[in-house]
């Protein structure tokens, strides 16, 4: 029987809309383990030891110490703290509070996320008042890169509140010899500051319910086309 050329049109479209939904969920399967593989990492660097300033000092790369706990004692340069706008926590928008912190025992400094501070509605030029403790302060938190950007139209700008914080232009800035890591301080909250920071997760869930999805589409689409294409075709006229 010489089948019409729309059968092997169909038949065509079927096979390349099977492979490609097929592919797209064996990337998302793909995605999920590289999260999973990438979040394993995050789990064991929090299990090592905490950190000191001296461990921290001496590291030859202080990104490979991302993601270990850490316990610090330095100073507070409060005339350098920096109000990072549009950052939320609890769904509530407002600053996150960054300050630098003079490590004792080093020539070195590290910027500290301390936490975030609603804003004032009113006067968006207005920063809250956030103290510093004064001489020797000992804190808890975790080695995290520094903060992540936002988008923003033109230059960085200067000043208290800024859209983001790129810690080159910063240590040229300030003078201060930062390291290329931040601290995200953790606890219970002080000074006004929260400090609920979202969880750390791979997000591996997302992509296996992508997976889930393509793969459920990659079946619609050689059932319909078994059904209407060959049971239809070649079955139903058997059975009549």
């Amino acid at each position: 029987m010489r089948l019409p050329f729309r059968f092997w049109l169909i038949t065509l479209a079927a096979l390349a809309g099977i492979a490609v939904t097929a592919s797209l969920g064996r990337w998302q399967l793909s995605r999920a383990a590289e999260k999973e593989g990438q979040q394993a990492v995050i789990d064991s660097q929090g299990k090592r030891t905490v950190v000191d300033n001296i461990t921290l000092a001496r590291a030859p790369d202080a990104t490979s110490l991302i993601h270990r706990s850490a316990r610090l004692r330095g100073t507070w340069v409060p005339s350098r703290t920096v109000f990072l706008d549009n950052r939320q926590m609890n769904a509530k928008p407002g600053f996150y509070v960054l300050t630098p912190l003079m490590l004792e025992g080093t020539s070195l400094a590290v910027i500290v996320q301390r936490g975030w501070v609603g804003r004032d509605f009113l006067d968006r030029s207005k920063v809250p008042a956030v103290p510093a403790t004064m001489g020797i302060v000992e804190l808890e938190g975790r080695i995290a890169p520094p903060p992540s950007k936002l988008y923003e139209m033109g230059d960085a700008g200067s000043g208290l509140i800024r859209q983001n914080l790129d810690l080159a232009r910063f240590r040229a800035e300030t003078g201060l010899p930062l390291m290329p890591v931040s601290i995200q301080q953790i606890g219970p909250g002080s000074e006004g500051l929260l400090r609920d920071w979202p969880r750390i997760g791979s997000g591996s869930d997302k992509n296996y319910g992508y997976a889930f999805q393509w793969f459920g589409l990659c079946a619609l689409i050689a059932i319909l086309y078994v059904w209407f294409q060959i049971g239809k075709r070649f079955l139903a006229p058997r059975r009549a």
